[in-house]
């Protein structure tokens, strides 16, 4: 039910600075964040590459690669489920560092590595220390930012990890041209995450109150009414009650899970996607790959703000929308229409991350933030999250053995199914929050 707010008092051209600074280092950090979350991908053919020359079929190793994909995300939803709670009593800006610290030293440990056990175990200890950034992100933009600005400013933020996903996939593609080897790449990209460690932990605040201005009020349509206003720790049943309570969260983790298996699909598989059906060398698919975050991060600015200006149920409405365009042009992509050219099919996988990418960062980013206001919003995106690698760990194994026994042309058709189902959940979510936001 809607509580009703006072206006609130326009921000100090300070705090105005502040929270753009606050933008552009939470945008930094998860950017580097990212450099060590998409080498495992870009470098998987010439890991797969390696594995099959040390004896192993390329069949066997791509059950491998997946069963790590699939492990990962395991451990990245349990890092989510612990990380939302421990973030809204500790803080962001902690979190957000000590995932950063963790990565880092995971990312390194990898290069050690030359055997399908090793691998998994350095590759999974990564995603665990990787699931704290996001919740330490949404904790820190609870506190920082007026509620009327979260789809604008979470669209921003969320650049970090599309157009960080584009940067770095390019970023290695120029040191695969100068004959890095994927260990090489992986040293690469550990630097980069430690610079923005360094950066962070210089500069990044907790709150505005940290600095003496006066925080930003939350949602007032949040699920805590009006102790969502409160910052302070709560208990675990105190966060978890209303939110698990409340049916149209639980619509949100639902399509969570569907739309992260449709990213973490493209995510993890179309460098090897374009090699393996198009006959793409490596440098040319981790190039073709970074289409997918670059148009969804052109995705997400754009839907950011515009369901900031649609008001109640905008973003709802847009999550439908993109759904069931993207059931199309999987379709289409199933079916070969675009095969024409080594354009076409790029361009198609372009389009859907421009249909798919900015719903999906609306759950765990603006969604989350409205739902849980200041006394639960890393919980809550910590939720949404944690479910949707349900989806994320079905994207590696299941997705393997299905492109193994059907092609990519049977695999994008299950995905084109998958994306149709999901945006009939999105339906009923759009009509549950219209009627919640009118009580």
């Amino acid at each position: 039910m809607s509580i009703d707010a006072a206006p609130e008092a326009p921000a100090s051209p300070r705090l105005k600075r502040l929270q753009l600074t606050t933008v552009a280092l939470l945008m930094s950090g998860y950017t580097g964040y990212y450099f060590c979350r998409s080498n495992f991908p870009v470098c998987a053919p010439m890991i797969r590459d390696e594995l099959t020359a040390r004896g192993i079929t390329a069949e066997q190793a791509m059950v491998g690669l997946g069963s790590i994909i699939t492990l990962g995300a395991l451990a990245y939803a349990a890092g989510k489920f612990l990380g939302g709670g421990i973030t809204d009593r500790l803080g962001g800006a902690r979190i957000f560092l000590a995932g950063m610290l963790g990565s880092i030293a995971f990312t390194v440990a990898f290069t050690f590595g030359s055997s399908l056990p090793f691998f998994t175990v350095t590759a999974v200890g990564n995603r665990f220390m990787q699931s704290l950034g996001w919740v330490g992100v949404v904790r820190v933009v609870s506190r920082w930012f007026p509620h009327r600005r979260f789809g604008t400013v979470m669209g921003f933020v969320s650049l970090s990890y599309l157009f960080g996903d584009a940067i770095s996939r390019q970023f290695m593609r120029v040191l695969f041209n100068y004959d890095f080897t994927w260990r090489g790449v992986y040293l690469a990209t550990a630097g980069v995450l430690a610079a923005m460690f360094v950066l962070n932990l210089l500069f990044l605040r907790e709150s505005p109150a940290d600095v003496g201005e006066v925080e930003p009020e939350p949602n007032p349509d949040n699920l805590f009414g009006a102790a969502g206003s409160e910052a302070g720790p709560a208990s675990l049943r105190d966060v978890l009650g209303p939110l698990l309570r409340s049916r149209v969260f639980i619509s949100a983790c639902v399509l969570s899970i569907g739309l992260t298996l449709l990213r973490e699909t493209f995510q993890n598989w179309t460098p090897i996607y374009f090699k393996d059906d198009l006959g793409f060398s490596d440098a040319e698919a981790a190039d073709k790959s970074s289409w997918f975050p670059f148009f969804g991060g052109i995705s997400v600015l754009l839907v950011g703000y515009l369901s900031d200006k649609l008001g109640k149920g905008g973003r709802a409405l847009v999550i439908v929308l993109g759904l069931m365009a993207a059931a199309v042009a999987l379709l289409f992509l199933a079916m070969r229409v675009t095969h024409g050219t080594a354009f076409g099919p790029a361009a198609m996988v372009g389009l859907i991350g421009f249909l798919l990418v900015g719903p999906y960062s609306f759950l765990a980013g603006a969604v989350a933030l409205d739902f849980g206001g200041k006394r639960g919003s890393a919980a809550a995106a910590g939720i949404i999250d944690g479910v949707s690698y349900i989806g994320a760990m079905a994207s590696g194994l299941v997705m393997a053995q299905i492109s193994n026994v059907t092609g990519w042309s049977g695999a994008f058709a299950v995905l084109s199914v998958v994306s149709l189902l999901t945006g009939l959940v999105a339906l009923q979510f759009y009509w549950d929050q219209r009627e919640r936001m009118t009580e």
